[in-house]
């Protein structure tokens, strides 16, 4: 195992988040790109509101890149050998539109305790400040879980538009990658992300998240993976690993897992989101 950097480590611990870290090639990121792009076309919305959760069950494609050395090597680094993959989701920003990812945490909603647990965020273009990449607010992981205002926005990117209100714009830190490299961030760490301004799109698959087999499902069910060592613990259903593109069982596995993502997401929410 190569892993991260002592530095690595300690920016992390330090700041709550650590980027950029090599990962994929630009041509695995650009065969990802279009096997979303492949999927847009052939079937319409099966990217779309719900089901840009869990892509991974639906395309193997995706799956190897959950499965990736080097991504498993830095996480592993973080959470320790023991490790399941507990969801994926895209993050698309178009060129020219509105949508943006208010200021939140992801320890709020997600029902994951302890947080021992990492979000890998996986660019499949280049995400910079032009076309809206993440914006972090350094050291906030070492707080406690902020107050969150529920501002249903059809152009906010989360599910119920969860945002802490009020962030000092000018401590935050730009998330700048290439196509191929990741950030990792910490459960806690205040984040969020602008439109895009560009000429094309900006694409991340990102791992949400790469879980310690000690971490439990305290607000549901959720469906996993065993990317690396060993589940003592077994708190979690098991996913269908993909074998083909949008075949019938892997539609159904994506659609069973995004079900129960749904009692989670949206437990003691007002109303649904379009996401």
């Amino acid at each position: 195992m190569i892993g991260l950097t002592a530095n690595d480590i300690d920016h992390y611990n330090k700041k709550g988040f650590v980027s950029p870290i090599d990962a994929l090639t630009s041509k695995e990121a650009k065969e990802i790109r279009n096997e979303i792009e492949k999927i847009e076309k052939k079937w319409p919305g099966a990217l779309e509101g719900i089901n840009r959760n869990y892509v991974h069950l639906i395309s193997p494609v995706f799956n190897k890149v959950c499965l990736n050395k080097k991504i498993l090597d830095a996480v592993e680094s973080i959470i320790g050998k023991n490790i399941l993959i507990c969801g994926t989701t895209l993050f698309i920003k178009n060129s020219n539109e509105k949508g943006f990812v208010s200021f939140h945490q992801d320890a709020k909603y997600i029902g994951l305790e302890p947080h021992n647990w990492v979000t890998v965020w996986i660019a499949i273009t280049e995400s910079n400040e032009k076309n809206g990449c993440m914006m972090m607010l350094p050291g906030s992981h070492k707080k406690n879980i902020s107050h969150h205002d529920q501002n249903f926005d059809e152009n906010n990117l989360l599910t119920r538009g969860q945002t802490i209100q009020n962030v000092p714009l000018e401590k935050t830190e730009p998330v700048i990658l290439k196509a191929g490299q990741i950030s990792l961030h910490h459960p806690k760490i205040v984040h969020g992300s602008g439109i895009n301004n560009s000429d094309d799109r900006r694409i991340g698959f990102v791992v949400q998240s790469y879980i310690g087999s000690n971490v439990d499902q305290v607000l549901g069910k959720m469906y996993v993976q065993l990317a690396r060592g060993e589940d003592q613990y077994k708190y979690h259903e098991y996913s269908y690993i993909p074998s083909k593109l949008m075949g019938t069982k892997e539609i159904i596995s994506r659609n069973k897992a995004n079900e129960e993502l749904s009692k989670i997401f949206y437990s003691g929410a007002k109303k649904i989101g379009a996401y």
